[in-house]
């Protein structure tokens, strides 16, 4: 039995998916793999790319994707017992990726795994200060029977990333109540069932988008609202860390000011800062704007 099962979501992926196809290919492992994309409409040659490799591909309409249901359907075609779930546009940044997400699951308490993230060349600011906030160099081990200090970073996980015990996908589904933030919501129904979650550095991908101010508004809007809504909100040291983290991401780039050249681009990633931090005060906030104003609001649609 295939141990590994590595899930795609693509669509009109095909420049990135040329390059995570040389490195899946190329990882060393103690272990066999299969690979499986579901693709929802590609019309750039994405398929034939995938199809140059032992891939195997399965269609969906675009009108069918979500981000929760189309995941839990590409675990339901897997064979592996461990699930590995990775974006169409984050590339290995090593060969032993895969090797070293997967040795987490030593631990036969450890439900699931996520890597770290390194902003591509040309990442803006704001992406260069959020991930060196959240994707540290330290190996993290959240378990819930003795709750880590780590403020709102016990529940982040994201599977852009990441990797799943089967058994444990198997009894916590990723929730399809949910539009977005899928991994937020199967992240915190895994911890609460007792399971660990491990942050593991060394497995780690390039990946990033660039968002302009206003997206950024409304995404952390959701952001926000879906804290809400999934409770996590008023979970032990949640606002306090965020809080400081805010502060410390606020003082780097106030550092960085000091210094002509970097001036406007400190200045841009204030701005989107600020942003940020309104869009996510309403968000948590949404119960008392009206629905017409949060639809407006909102970047995925939440409301609808």
């Amino acid at each position: 039995m295939v141990r590994i099962s590595i899930l795609l979501l693509t669509k009109n992926g095909r420049r990135d998916l040329e390059r995570i196809m040389a490195s899946l290919f190329s990882q060393k492992t103690t272990f066999d793999f299969e690979v499986i994309a579901v693709d929802s409409g590609s019309t750039d040659g994405t398929l034939g790319a995938l199809r140059q490799h032992p891939v195997r591909v399965e269609q969906i309409s675009p009108e069918a994707f979500h981000h929760a249901r189309t995941r839990n359907y590409a675990a339901s075609l897997a064979k592996g017992n461990i699930l590995i779930y990775l974006s169409q546009d984050a590339i290995p940044a090593t060969e032993d990726w895969l090797e070293t997400m997967v040795t987490n699951f030593d631990d036969e308490r450890v439900g699931a795994v996520y890597g770290r993230q390194f902003p591509r060349p040309g990442s803006s600011l704001e992406r260069h200060d959020v991930f060196h906030t959240i994707y540290g160099e330290c190996k993290v081990v959240k378990d819930p029977a003795h709750r880590n200090d780590i403020g709102y970073h016990f529940y982040h996980f994201s599977d852009v990333n990441a990797a799943i015990r089967r058994s444990v996908w198997e009894k916590q589904h990723f929730p399809e109540e949910l539009k977005v933030f899928e991994d937020l919501g199967i992240a915190k129904l895994i911890l609460d069932a007792g399971w660990k979650i491990v942050y593991e550095p060394k497995a780690a991908v390039f990946h990033s988008h660039s968002h302009t101010t206003v997206g950024l508004f409304k995404r952390y809007f959701d952001i926000g609202y879906t804290l809400r809504h999934l409770r996590i909100w008023d979970a032990p040291g949640m606002r306090q860390s965020m809080i400081c983290d805010g502060w410390s991401m606020l003082k780097r780039k106030l550092h960085r000011k000091r210094s002509a050249e970097n001036r406007q681009l400190v200045l841009g990633a204030i701005r989107q800062d600020i942003a940020k931090s309104i869009g996510f005060f309403l968000g948590i906030n949404e119960s008392r704007l009206p629905l017409v104003l949060k639809r407006h609001l909102s970047a995925y649609r939440v409301f609808e």
